[in-house]
């Protein structure tokens, strides 16, 4: 169980994160990468059981340590440990992308299942508007620019992260999340007839 040790190394632990913040709040970059290095992997795993999209995890993920960086300098370890802020500021912003976001999921739930190539119990009639719609993703695919085409084929089709793509490609992580999200705008537009219809 807990031992004394264990508490040592928490307590130092969050006297690093608190010390880490603190260099946020003057504007230190380092500061906060260090921070998102060590902090990260647990704040996603709390945003992406509140919004159970790994995509939209990853942007509201982004969205915290967005905030971290302007708010640092609000934080007070009098009032409580680094992780449990960072965890309050995470649950906040993984619920407004909740409540905001259903809208929005709900069409990339679609724009996720007219690329699905499903086993087919279906009538010959579905089976040719599922096919239809297959082929319309793969034209709207095809006018995106290939920079677009490439992460969301790697997101989509392969199942990688956006972690994972910005380390294939060798490109920042705000590059491949931008990349996605412009595709995924223009795919929705040039789409939406058919998702709609």
């Amino acid at each position: 169980m807990g031992s004394p040790q264990d508490s040592k190394v928490i307590n130092s632990r969050d006297q690093d994160w608190a010390a880490l913040i603190r260099n946020v709040a003057d504007g230190d970059q380092s500061a906060l990468a260090t921070l998102y290095d060590s902090t990260s992997r647990l704040v996603f795993g709390l945003v992406l059981r509140i919004v159970t999209d790994r995509s939209t995890a990853e942007e509201v993920l982004l969205d915290v340590y967005t905030q971290v960086w302007r708010q640092a300098a609000a934080y007070d370890i009098k009032r409580g440990a680094p992780l449990a802020w960072l965890m309050t500021i995470a649950r906040t912003r993984g619920i407004d992308r909740l409540r905001s976001g259903r809208h929005e999921q709900q069409h990339k739930e679609s724009l996720e299942g007219v690329g699905e190539v499903t086993a087919s119990n279906e009538s010959p009639e579905t089976d040719t508007v599922t096919a239809e719609r297959r082929q319309l993703v793969r034209s709207a695919l095809e006018r995106l620019s290939a920079e677009q085409r490439e992460v969301i084929e790697l997101a989509y089709y392969s199942g990688l992260s956006h972690s994972e793509i910005a380390l294939r490609l060798g490109q920042p992580l705000g590059t491949v999340k931008t990349r996605t999200r412009l595709g995924m705008m223009k795919l929705r537009d040039m789409l939406r007839p058919t998702l709609e219809g």
